[in-house]
């Protein structure tokens, strides 16, 4: 299967200001965006891919500028972070779909975040920047469509925080979502996923060049800090079987250890400095502290009184996919989901894929996710 091409990312400018959950408003809000495929002359064949928390809105084809680090370890620089589920034949097949994709609000990758500059001020937003919630990146998406003239989506689709963000979608704006695809994702974060977040941001917060949040235009930034935040995050993203069989025990640097403090002994070791490396050179601190943020407030039973409560308002169809490795977003909080849906009698299909990845399965295991997205979204048409 051929890749959509060379895209260039776009951007665009909300004319209105954008009210947040914590009761402030951001003004001159920009979002990065590309899309894939032809839009329908009756604009019916929209589908929006919602990233993780890492991500941006370079979700397919070849990035028309080249960046300095890619999303994917072990692919080209330049390919999409979803390559394999987005182009012709795919699972979001772009010989049908019109499929956008956006860096969410807070991001660092072309959407107004803590490094754009306040309009106010001219400065950098740093720790000025509010508070966010999920439902805030949706309330910004709608606005972005809106702008493109689009009313309703076919379809919203992502994993872990992108699956978040589909839920949220179904939820708000229950008659503008034909369906939802979440993949990987929950309706709250598990406490030991709280925790995690908790020590990813204190490693950020605790590095002495962060200097409260204000390191823009310093020649300072909390590198170290957020590489350990890199590692913490990667680790949860994985399983032990699978560092198991991709390193196992071996040593970095021979068949002896040599006896050092500082330096990695073993793969594993190597391997997740440089993944803080390459991470620290892409991604920015603060934004990292506050989609992390926003991903842990996320709890639909809480906003809703219940999970009963808040899956009330779907109408749309929903897919879900989770993995057996997956303990972060395990597949028990998918068959929760499931459950309450066909509780209400709302129409749900619910699969568990047998894999060793861990989280990472979502962008690992495409062969195995196209089939079954690309049969829901086909058995909307049909």
């Amino acid at each position: 299967m051929t890749t959509v091409g060379v895209v260039k990312t776009r951007f665009l400018d909300l004319p209105e200001p954008l009210p947040l959950d914590c009761g402030r408003e951001l003004r001159s809000v920009r979002v990065a965006y590309e899309t894939y495929g032809t839009l329908a002359p009756d604009r019916d064949n929209v589908i929006l891919v919602c990233h993780a928390l890492s991500g941006d809105a370079h979700a397919a084809g070849i990035a028309a500028v080249p960046p300095q680090e890619g999303t994917r370890e072990g692919f080209e620089k330049s390919l999409g972070w979803w390559d394999g589920m987005i182009g012709p034949g795919k699972a979001f097949d772009t010989d049908r779909w019109f499929v956008v994709s956006t860096n969410l609000l807070g991001g660092c990758r072309g959407t107004t975040g803590p490094s754009s500059a306040d309009p106010a001020t001219g400065e950098p937003y740093g720790p000025d920047f509010p508070v966010i919630t999920v439902a805030d990146m949706v309330r910004c998406e709608r606005a972005f469509l809106a702008q493109l003239g689009i009313d309703r989506l076919a379809a919203v689709a992502g994993g872990s925080l992108g699956g978040m963000q589909a839920l949220q979608w179904a939820i708000d704006h229950p008659s503008d979502v034909g369906a939802i695809v979440v993949i990987a994702s929950t309706h709250a974060l598990q406490p030991q996923g709280v925790a995690w977040n908790a020590i990813a941001r204190e490693s950020i917060q605790r590095d002495p060049d962060w200097q409260g949040g204000r390191y823009y235009g310093t020649g300072r930034s909390p590198d170290a800090g957020m590489g350990v935040a890199r590692m913490v995050g990667h680790i949860t993203y994985l399983s032990a079987p699978g560092l198991a069989a991709k390193f196992g025990r071996r040593l970095q640097s021979g068949a002896d250890i040599r006896y050092t403090i500082s330096e990695p002994e073993y793969e594993v070791e190597s391997y997740l400095r440089h993944q803080a490396a390459s991470f620290v050179r892409r991604f920015d601190a603060n934004t990292y502290l506050y989609t992390s943020r926003a991903l842990t407030y996320f709890d639909l039973a809480r906003d809703h009184g219940s999970l009963e409560a808040a899956l009330e308002k779907v109408q749309a169809r929903t897919l879900l996919i989770s993995f057996s490795s997956d303990w972060l977003y395990p597949p028990a909080a998918s068959r929760e989901i499931a459950d309450v849906l066909t509780g209400l009698g709302k129409p749900v299909a619910n699969h568990v894929i047998d894999a060793p990845y861990g989280h990472d399965c979502f962008l690992l295991e495409e062969a195995r996710q196209t089939p079954i997205v690309r049969d829901f979204l086909e058995e909307k048409n049909s």
